[in-house]
């Protein structure tokens, strides 16, 4: 009999543990599920800071984005272009110093600094002890010429009759070819002194001697520099030559450009000329020479430009920018001036708009050519993208801490 009541007490107790591991696993259960829902975020309440940004990327407020202007970044043509500075010159092949043939003190002097002058025009008169004893000598040939003319006509009369025999014939031949050669020298010897043909023969026929030796023009142009006054005494190749003439329809435009780039510019190739004190003309030009020797202390090479000026707009020693198309354009992604910023360790860099408007992060580029208010990017930027054109200074202050 106590057999079954073994069995009976340890079946109630089998239950009882059965019960309690059924409660602990209800409570693991619940506890299990309660965890998993606390770790679950909620969402953000309306109004919240967004995350925080990664150590490139800036994200603005409403109130800041109105600060920054952004555009799509498009391809544009960039000239392949060099340029160069120098100066605006007289056109030295166009360019006279005038001096007088002879020495002399200077009588008069005609024409005044700036003046349009042509060709042949008197610009000063001198006295010239030279060009009087040409002027004599040639009064002296002539009438040694009307002499041995007329005893050669006598001769031939004479010749003619028997009255003289053929050495005195002869000798009046002679005689009258030697003076005729003897005028065609002294009528050179004046000519020299810029007198013409009908100039001399009125010296010729009125015997009389011109005390004033004039000095003409040799070219058409303006008077660029006058040193010529009555009583001054001129000497011929000495400096400052009384009067300089140049014709300014023509200058040149002298540019000093690097060695390295010399070997991209030839004879012929078109420029555009600029000056800064003609900022809104560009002047057409073309090179007519290229230097033949690099300075060893710039290493630069001249190159020089003739520039049509019909309207004498240029000065002398005008600075002067030089402009040359070197190779055809290329296209490239372009970026506004404004947009790019150099930063302190030299390297440039755009601001690229994300995926949110409101975010923008900072990337390196590699910048060419800046033409047109445009920088070329080489490297770093693709067409198509998004960035920052005007308030990118903006953006890296904040980055870096100096703006809110």
């Amino acid at each position: 009999m106590r057999l079954p009541i073994f069995k009976s007490r340890f079946s109630s107790r089998r239950a009882l543990l059965a019960t309690g591991a059924l409660g602990i696993l209800a409570i693991i259960a619940v506890t299990a599920c309660s965890g998993s829902h606390a770790r679950t975020p909620a969402p953000a309440p309306p109004g919240a800071a967004p995350p925080a940004p990664g150590p490139d990327t800036v994200n603005l407020s409403d109130s800041q984005l109105g600060s920054v202007k952004v555009a799509t970044v498009v391809d544009r043509e960039f000239l392949n272009e060099k340029d160069a500075i120098g100066n605006i010159d007289f056109d030295q092949d166009r360019s006279v110093q005038v001096f007088s043939p002879y020495p002399g003190r200077i009588i008069q002097a005609f024409a005044d600094l700036g003046a349009e002058v042509k060709e042949g025009e008197v610009l000063f008169t001198i006295q010239s002890p030279d060009f009087i004893a040409a002027e004599s000598n040639l009064i002296s040939a002539a009438a040694a010429l009307d002499q041995t003319s007329s005893a050669l006509t006598r001769a031939k009369a004479l010749y003619a009759s028997r009255g003289i025999d053929q050495n005195d014939y002869e000798t009046a031949v002679a005689n009258q070819q030697s003076a005729e050669g003897a005028l065609r020298a002294a009528r050179h010897a004046v000519a020299i002194f810029g007198k013409t043909e009908a100039e001399i023969d009125h010296i010729v026929v009125s015997r009389k001697v011109e005390s004033a030796l004039i000095v003409r023009s040799p070219i058409t142009g303006r008077i660029t520099a006058r040193n010529a006054a009555p009583g001054l005494l001129a000497q011929p190749g000495n400096p400052p030559a009384p009067y300089s003439v140049a014709d300014l329809s023509t200058m040149w435009m002298l540019a000093n450009v690097p060695e390295a780039d010399s070997p991209q510019f030839k004879l012929g190739q078109p420029v555009r000329v600029s000056v800064m004190a003609l900022p809104d003309r560009v002047f057409a030009a073309k090179i007519t020479a290229i230097g033949a020797t690099v300075d060893p202390n710039s290493r630069r090479i001249t190159v020089r430009s003739e520039i049509k000026d019909p309207d004498h707009e240029l000065k002398p020693q005008m600075f002067a920018t030089f402009v040359i198309r070197t190779g055809a354009p290329v296209l490239a992604p372009g970026v506004p001036l404004n947009g790019v910023v150099r930063e302190g360790d030299g390297t440039m860099s755009v601001w690229v708009v994300g995926n949110d408007p409101h975010s923008f992060t900072r990337r390196s580029v590699k910048i060419g050519r800046q033409q047109h208010g445009y920088d070329e990017i080489l490297e770093g930027l693709r067409s198509g993208e998004t960035v920052a054109v005007d308030g990118a200074i903006f953006l890296s202050n904040i980055l870096y801490g100096g703006a809110s």
